[in-house]
């Protein structure tokens, strides 16, 4: 299995009953979006979330929160979720509500 199921049941109950949710394989992993934008999601080793460009220095202040780089080259308002950020309540708690909020701004996609 390419990513921590554990994990992924972790987010979809943060996520809860959000309008417009889905999940979608994508990256080897699985995402979760809001009316078809990225919210955040689950890979091999972590997870990772769209903070968007304006959050981003402060997602990147959390304990465990590092620039997402899939290919070597830093993807802006992209941050990587490592494993014990997906374990702890608190700290998943705030990533998922930031990367929620910048999802709930972006038009809908059809």
């Amino acid at each position: 299995m390419a990513y921590d199921e554990g994990y992924a049941t972790l987010l979809r109950e943060e996520l809860g009953d959000e309008p417009g949710l889905s999940e979608k394989k994508m990256f080897g992993g699985l995402c979760f979006l809001k009316d078809g934008n990225m919210i955040c999601g689950v890979h091999q080793g972590g997870g990772m979330a769209r903070v968007g460009k304006e959050a981003e220095a402060r997602a990147l202040k959390i304990e465990g929160i590092t620039p997402l780089s899939f290919t070597g080259r830093k993807m802006g308002g992209m941050v990587d979720v490592s494993e014990d950020v997906l374990a702890d309540d608190a700290r998943r708690k705030e990533i998922v509500a930031m990367a929620l909020a910048y999802a709930r701004s972006l038009p809908a996609k059809a």
